[in-house]
């Protein structure tokens, strides 16, 4: 099972950490590539083309502002691609939110919430673990002792 996290430049590196650290806990093995869809469209076009030769099954692609990456990118592969748009300019990430969850059919790119480049890999895993039942099984057990720890939490919280 291979994911790969793009994101549009080094800048953004602190938030798409969070998908890779989402990634590894549950054992997902990824590549990380900083490439810009308008800047660098031939290395991004090279970098799909390799992601789909070693058989990366999804691709999670963080950016900011007009958020071209997870759409170019979904535009040249059949991989599935969640978007995470990134806060940066002077609308703190609503630009870029708009931009990915409005993609135009028939091309479509999956998008979660500003900064949530966890949430994105989670659902990459959902989205693994449909194929690998490991998986499936690791993501159960992560779901039951999230509750059991809420459930220890509950009523213990002084005001």
């Amino acid at each position: 099972m291979k994911a790969a996290v793009l994101f549009g430049s080094k800048s953004d590196v602190q938030i798409m950490k969070k998908a890779a650290d989402v990634f590894k806990e549950f054992g997902v093995a990824y590549t990380a590539h900083a490439i810009s869809a308008h800047r660098s469209p031939e290395l991004l076009a090279k970098t799909i083309g390799a992601l789909e030769a070693d058989g990366t099954e999804i691709i999670i692609a963080g950016a900011g502002l007009a958020a071209h990456l997870p759409g170019v990118i979904a535009s040249q592969t059949l991989i599935p691609v969640i978007g995470v748009p990134i806060a940066s300019g002077g609308l703190g990430g609503l630009d870029a939110l708009l931009s990915i969850v409005q993609m135009p059919k028939p091309v479509p790119v999956a998008a979660v919430g500003i900064d949530n480049a966890a949430n994105a890999a989670y659902l990459a895993c959902e989205i693994l673990a449909l194929k690998y039942p490991e998986l499936k099984k690791s993501l159960a057990n992560f779901r039951e002792r999230m509750k059991d720890e809420l459930a220890q939490d509950n009523g213990g919280i002084e005001l």
